[in-house]
């Protein structure tokens, strides 16, 4: 299931609002997992990055007290801006304003409960823009530090590596994941390589205007247990990363 119901300790989703007192303020980062619900191709499900968002962030969360960070972390975020699938059946998207506003709701939110800081960690490339935006407006009105942490960009090099540039949307990387996390969810018979158009200068205006497949790059190549490895190097990277940051806060 995309938001999960199986709470750990760090999980604000199964505290009351007495336990919830108490951790958000004590908390080095509350973690918000941002995903979506869009078109996977024909061998995924919808809710790919909302899976990714929900399993990387459990991962991450649970290694944060190997790096001297202590987190709690919301319930996932399942939708997110995916306009550009919209031709795909299955596709919700909310609009990139209403997107923008949601984040900063949320975040205003836990800054009223004693937050200092908020770490986005976002596992769809559309959210990017409004996340954004969302995160300059909550630094500049609320006492709150937002740190929008896209995930695939500290994995992004280890993965280039293995697979090449076109292990994106659907491709070897995501096929990866769902088939570590929730390989039940994965159509193997219909994982096929992904033809792509390629443009220099043009923006697409719809995802099937690049690849008629729904993807990118050849999911036949998936390699569950070498993005295992992925996983745990590039979150620890984030942590330390967050951990400098918050090392820098206080002029170390």
């Amino acid at each position: 299931m995309p938001v999960s119901l199986d709470y750990a300790d760090y999980d604000l989703g199964g505290m009351t609002s007495a336990d919830a007192g108490e951790a958000i303020p004590e908390a080095d980062f509350v973690v918000l997992p941002t995903g979506s619900i869009e078109q996977h191709a024909q061998h995924l499900p919808v809710s790919v990055d909302t899976l990714r968002a929900e399993s990387l962030t459990r991962e991450l969360v649970e290694a944060a007290p190997d790096h001297d960070l202590s987190m709690v972390r919301l319930p996932t975020l399942p939708y997110g801006y995916s306009e550009h699938h919209m031709r795909s059946p299955g596709t919700v998207t909310l609009d990139a304003d209403t997107y923008r506003d949601v984040l900063v709701e949320i975040m205003t939110s836990v800054a009223e409960h004693g937050a200092e800081r908020v770490a986005v960690v976002n596992c769809h490339g559309g959210n990017r823009e409004p996340l954004k935006l969302a995160a300059d407006r909550v630094q500049r009105d609320a006492d709150l530090a937002v740190f929008p942490v896209h995930w695939t960009d500290f994995a992004r090099e280890r993965l280039e590596e293995r697979f090449g540039e076109d292990w994106g949307h659907a491709g070897e990387h995501e096929t990866s994941v769902i088939e570590l996390f929730h390989p039940d969810l994965v159509d193997s018979e219909a994982k096929r390589p992904q033809e792509q158009s390629r443009y220099e200068v043009r923006q697409y205006a719809y995802f099937d205007d690049i690849t008629p497949g729904g993807g990118l790059g050849d999911p036949t190549a998936s390699d569950p247990e070498f993005v295992e490895g992925v996983i745990e190097a590039a979150n620890a990277d984030i942590l330390e990363a967050l951990k400098q940051d918050v090392a820098a806060e206080a002029g170390d």
